[in-house]
């Protein structure tokens, strides 16, 4: 079978997995539609078939929406908005795993269908309606009540060092990649549905947050009223949180608590204006933790652009949570801003080793190189102490354009770490291009990165991205999150790599 056939065989193989249609061989019988949270009240329902009629091939209804421009005026600074925070729900017992928690909010009845639907009557106008859609101006504007904004910390000069790349080990040999479960949506392993309404999301962004515990972050979230594909719906979140201490990772990986506002309800952690042309969303990019203190890189969003794969963004910045990840700062003065749509570390992604955090980045949208910085543990909320890999050495600067391309683009969405088992840093991204998750390692930080190999293709229309390594991944097995537009979902992967 040819490479191609066999990539769309995998990817239907996996759609069936997570859709609860097809099992491992082995399950028993009554198990085989049981989706990976194991509840049958999660499978997906049959389609009831009816006869078609002429009522059939007309709408109801033809909505017309008539733009309109609305100057909007935006408070600068930001408003200050106090957290509301709830203790987060436990997870069920084995026995009550599968009741829903929270059936008034999240088991609503779908209306019967009105009208002559599969009758053979006399086919009804259908109806025209208007409706003024307004189309935001925002323009900022003096905040008359402006919050208090710390001072900046003191500058220093971290001054320079040699930074010699090493030899690019071979390309790692991917032997085999696997679904593993479902890890959001409907039907996932721990039913966010039912348990926090995250019934579509992405991302899937994981650090480990404490011993024993894994943070896991997602991206645009959406509860009541969202229906693949793509981010829609409603009670929209920029970004919610998660943990997990779930090792097994070979049967799923369960969330057992989100940060939470309300009853089975997670809320958004890091604030975003959700304004079109200003401040559309504020995505999380990659998290780590240095002793108690948690942080997390996002971009802010200005907006997402026509073309699939491209964005712009205000600037790339780093908020971070002294309370375990209930509440979040967003530093005011730790931002990358993003001039003329050009500017490297809108992207990013930062790992802790030694004495220093490494920061990797691209431009804003998924066809940029990945640049590197690093700042000391203890400084790293200090702009002016990050220094930049530039040809061999760690210089400082204000322009963070100053680093070198550690290798060409496209490169979108990165998730880097040390894997401590092999000695070598690793490296997954979306290449757009190749239309594949690739994988790629170096022996330091600035590399030489070996050449990329593919952990999963996206086959014929699949739209797959993300591809978030599990810190928790040990020996030949590598554990990652995975993003597919099509069910806006997140599912988790188990790559062999030799």
């Amino acid at each position: 079978m040819g490479s191609g056939r066999r990539r769309i065989v995998w990817l239907a193989v996996s759609a069936a997995l997570a859709s609860g249609a097809l099992v491992p061989v082995g399950r028993s019988a009554a198990a085989q539609m049981l989706p990976s949270s194991g509840c049958v009240n999660d499978a997906p329902a049959k389609p009831t078939p009816h006869p078609i009629g002429p009522a059939d091939m007309l709408p109801k209804e033809f909505r017309l929406e008539l733009p309109y421009p609305r100057l909007l005026p935006v408070p600068e600074p930001a408003p200050h908005k106090t957290p509301v925070r709830i203790p987060s729900q436990q997870p069920p017992t084995k026995k009550k795993r599968c009741i829903d928690p929270c059936p008034d909010l999240t088991d609503h009845k779908k209306p019967k269908p009105s009208g002559a639907t599969g009758s053979l009557g006399s086919l009804a106008a259908p109806k025209i309606t208007f409706k003024l859609k307004p189309i935001d101006i925002p323009y900022p504007v003096p905040n008359p009540h402006p919050p208090i904004v710390p001072p900046p910390p003191a500058a220093v000069n971290p001054g320079f060092d040699r930074a010699p790349q090493a030899s690019a080990p071979r390309p790692p040999r991917v032997r085999s990649v696997r679904w593993v479960s479902t890890l959001t949506g409907k039907g996932s392993t721990s039913r966010t549905d039912k348990r926090w309404q995250v019934m579509g999301t992405d991302l899937g962004i994981m650090w480990e947050s404490k011993p024993g515990q894994i943070a896991v972050a997602f991206g645009d979230t959406f509860g009541n009223g969202f229906k693949p594909p793509g981010a829609n719906g409603g009670d929209w979140r920029s970004n919610v949180i998660g943990f997990s201490s779930d090792r097994d990772l070979g049967n799923g990986m369960s969330i057992d608590t989100m940060v939470q506002d309300s009853r089975c309800h997670a809320v958004q952690v890091v604030d975003s204006r959700h304004i079109n042309f200003y401040e559309l969303t504020t995505i999380p990019t990659s998290g780590f933790a240095i002793g108690d203190r948690q942080f997390m890189t996002y971009m802010s969003v200005r907006m997402w652009g026509m073309v699939p794969g491209v964005w712009w963004t205000n600037y790339g910045g780093l908020a971070y949570s002294d309370d375990g990840g209930s509440t979040w700062t967003r530093d005011p003065h730790l931002r990358w801003d993003n001039v003329f749509g050009t500017s490297q570390f809108q992207v990013s992604s930062m790992v802790p080793d030694g004495d220093y955090v490494y920061m990797f980045g691209t431009p804003n949208s998924r066809y940029g190189s990945v640049g590197l910085a690093r700042a000391r543990q203890t400084e790293v909320l200090n702009k002016t102490s990050y220094q930049y890999w530039h040809d061999g050495r760690w210089i400082p600067s204000r322009d963070a354009n100053a680093a070198s391309v550690l290798f060409g683009g496209p490169t979108g969405e990165l998730s880097v770490r040390f894997n401590a088992d092999t000695g070598l840093w690793e490296m997954t991204y979306l290449d757009i291009v190749r239309s594949a998750i690739v994988l790629r390692t170096a022996r330091t930080p600035q590399g030489v990165w070996s050449q990329p190999v593919d952990l999963v293709h996206s086959g014929d229309g699949a739209q797959l991205y993300g591809g978030f390594i599990h810190p928790w991944s040990r020996g030949n097995d590598l554990y990652f999150t995975l993003s597919q537009w099509s069910t806006y979902n997140v599912s988790l992967m188990r790559a062999r790599v030799y």
